[in-house]
């Protein structure tokens, strides 16, 4: 999914300036935990995610205390919802968890890893798949003469042309 050049700036920009409680997951994030890739920090839209696991779409925030303050509630409901809509699945912890139970955090991410189904990265190609094992035989390409076909070899062998 495509972000606003201004989205991407900013992401680059939290990099840079991440949250203790964001900065501590990172750390248990980064070594691929489960064998899966997070991305820290992602682009997606106008909106740029704490970190973002693509090969499953989900989507991790840490909510400190403001999230819990004026209108940052019904921003936050708005923002899932958009990100529900383009399949990715948000999972919210709180920034103090981060703090007193990061193993139990990560164990929290990869089980919720585990329920999403991830999903294709791009848009299919018009049409359905065909049955398996009945996938059609790659065109026949022809010589640059146009004389494609059989011919006997000197030696009586039939060869491609």
């Amino acid at each position: 999914m495509d972000a606003p050049r201004a989205t991407i700036a900013r992401a680059k920009k939290l990099r840079r300036a991440l949250t203790p409680p964001e900065a501590r997951l990172w750390v248990a994030l980064r070594p691929r935990p489960g064998d899966l890739k997070f991305r820290r920090q992602h682009p997606i839209g106008p909106f740029v995610l704490d970190f973002y696991c693509a090969a499953r779409r989900l989507a991790i925030e840490v909510d400190g205390a403001a999230h819990d303050f004026g209108d940052n509630p019904a921003r936050d409901i708005r923002r899932d919802a958009w990100l529900a809509g383009c399949g990715i699945r948000v999972l919210r912890i709180a920034a103090e968890e981060v703090r007193v139970n990061l193993e139990g955090v990560v164990e929290t991410i990869l089980a919720a890893a585990a329920e999403c189904s991830g999903g294709p990265l791009h848009r299919p190609a018009a049409g359905p798949l065909p049955p398996a094992g009945e996938e059609t035989p790659p065109p026949r390409i022809s010589s640059p003469s146009g004389g494609g076909g059989r011919r006997e070899a000197p030696d009586g062998e039939g060869v491609l042309s």
